[in-house]
């Protein structure tokens, strides 16, 4: 009998532990690592405000399940848009967002975004996979080596030659991957450049570029993703993340 109780008392701990982990896995199964996880609902700008806003900048909407930024008249100190920014904010990752764009459009998806550059404003300071008409937009003429022309990272690092871009009008996939240090550029499922964060290369570009002087620029480790305002007419769905 003395040997039972033991035994006994094992078998019951062992019972309460396994229901525990069982109950807590099927409440975190949404959030397990390696998971997708959606981050606009196609029907609600849910997870989204406004850059050193706590709403929306208004101008943004979701139209036909899709979230829409429209060109608009935006008289000086108007309160008429502003990037729009995740809630969250993340460390690395897996994004994917599909893209249009009209005719002579402008905008970007920036990512680790920090409030604090700047710490004012309606507009953030950070890495920005750029989103541009090439043909009819003059600022893919502008920078270093094509580097302000679609899928770069803005002002700093071109996109590859063997880049392929759909129409205007026709939407695009872009995907952005951090592990790290480490950060890559894809367009359409063709990788477009790569960088790590603190390497001697990267510092050459930046001290090339227009952020030169922007203290603490490229440094942030974790932030938020942006969709930018440029007052053109873009259309973004299908935004998803996965975080490693």
């Amino acid at each position: 009998m003395k040997l039972r109780i033991p035994i006994l008392l094992i078998l019951a701990i062992s019972s309460v532990v396994v229901a525990h982990e069982r109950a807590q896995g099927s409440k975190g199964q949404q959030k397990k690592a390696g998971a997708w996880r959606e981050l606009f609902d196609g029907k609600t700008l849910a997870g989204w405000r406004g850059f050193h806003r706590q709403e929306p900048a208004k101008g943004w909407a979701v139209e036909n399940g899709m979230l829409k930024l429209t060109s608009m008249q935006r008289p000086p100190g108007s309160d008429i848009g502003g990037d729009l920014i995740t809630v969250d904010q993340f460390e690395n990752f897996e994004f994917e967002v599909e893209w249009r764009l009209s005719k002579g459009g402008n905008s970007g998806i920036k990512y680790l975004v920090s409030e604090d550059l700047p710490k004012t404003g309606r507009s953030a300071v950070s890495f920005e996979y750029q989103v541009l008409d090439d043909e009819n937009h003059p600022d893919a003429k502008m920078g270093i080596a094509g580097n302000r022309t679609v899928g770069s990272l803005y002002d700093l690092i071109p996109a590859a030659a063997s880049k392929k871009v759909n129409a205007v009008g026709a939407f695009n996939k872009t995907r952005i991957v951090k592990h790290g240090t480490h950060v890559e550029h894809w367009l359409n499922g063709i990788k477009l450049l790569e960088f790590d964060q603190g390497s001697p290369d990267l510092k050459a570009h930046i001290a090339a570029s227009k952020f030169k002087t922007t203290a603490g620029f490229g440094e942030a480790k974790r932030g938020h993703f942006l969709l930018q305002d440029h007052n053109d007419e873009v259309w973004f769905k299908n935004i998803r993340v996965r975080e490693f």
